[in-house]
C-alpha cells in the first residue's frame, strides 16, 4: 500500500479550494467597486475576471518533483510493508497558473448632466460590473467551495479510518 495515494484527495482538494477562494477575493472586489464609475486615471472601473490554466511543467520541474518523496522503511516486518513513499507538493509547483485580467466590455452609458464625469453631452460611462451576475458567481463559487471542503473533509476521515486497521 502506497502511503501517498491516502494523501491525493488532500492536494486536490486544496487547489480546487485555493481557486474558490481567489474567485470569491475577486467577486468582493468587482462588488466593492460596482458603483464606482472612474479609477484615479480617469477610467472606467472594469471588471476582474480570475482565469486558471495548467501550466506546462518541463522535464527539469517534473524530475525534481520526483526527487521530493521519502522512502519509509520498515524496522519490523509487522510495521508498514515497504517500498512505500510519500511526496511533497509544493505550492510553487502545483501546476496551476492564475491570471486576473480585466473585462473590456463597455458599461452602460447613462444620462447624468449633474455628475461630475459627465462628458459635454451629459452622459457618463458606469462600470460593467453587474451585481445581479456577481452574486450569481458568488453562490457558484460558495457551493464549489463546499463541495471541495466536503471532499477534503472525506479524504481526512477516509485516512483516520485507515488508522484504526
Amino acid at each position: 500500500m502506497k502511503i501517498g495515494d491516502n494523501f491525493l484527495g488532500f492536494g486536490i482538494s486544496g487547489k480546487g479550494l485555493s481557486i474558490q477562494r481567489k474567485k470569491m477575493n475577486l467577486i468582493a472586489e468587482n462588488l466593492a467597486n460596482g458603483n464606482t464609475v472612474r479609477t484615479e486615471d480617469g477610467k472606467p472601473i472594469n471588471r476582474k475576471v480570475l482565469t486558471v490554466k495548467q501550466k506546462d511543467m518541463p522535464f527539469n520541474d517534473t524530475f525534481n518533483d520526483m526527487k521530493s518523496t521519502i522512502k519509509l522503511a520498515a524496522t519490523n516486518s509487522n510495521h508498514i510493508s515497504t517500498p512505500s513513499t510519500f511526496e511533497f507538493n509544493s505550492p510553487q509547483k502545483n501546476g496551476l497558473e492564475f491570471n486576473v485580467n480585466d473585462d473590456t466590455t463597455q458599461g452602460d452609458i447613462v444620462y447624468m448632466p449633474e455628475h461630475p464625469d459627465a462628458n459635454q453631452d451629459g452622459y457618463v460611462q458606469l462600470s460593467n460590473i453587474n451585481t445581479i451576475n456577481e452574486m450569481v458567481d458568488m453562490i457558484a463559487a460558495t457551493r464549489s467551495y463546499e463541495a471541495n471542503l466536503t471532499a477534503f473533509n472525506s479524504s481526512k476521515q477516509m485516512a483516520k479510518d485507515s488508522l484504526e486497521i
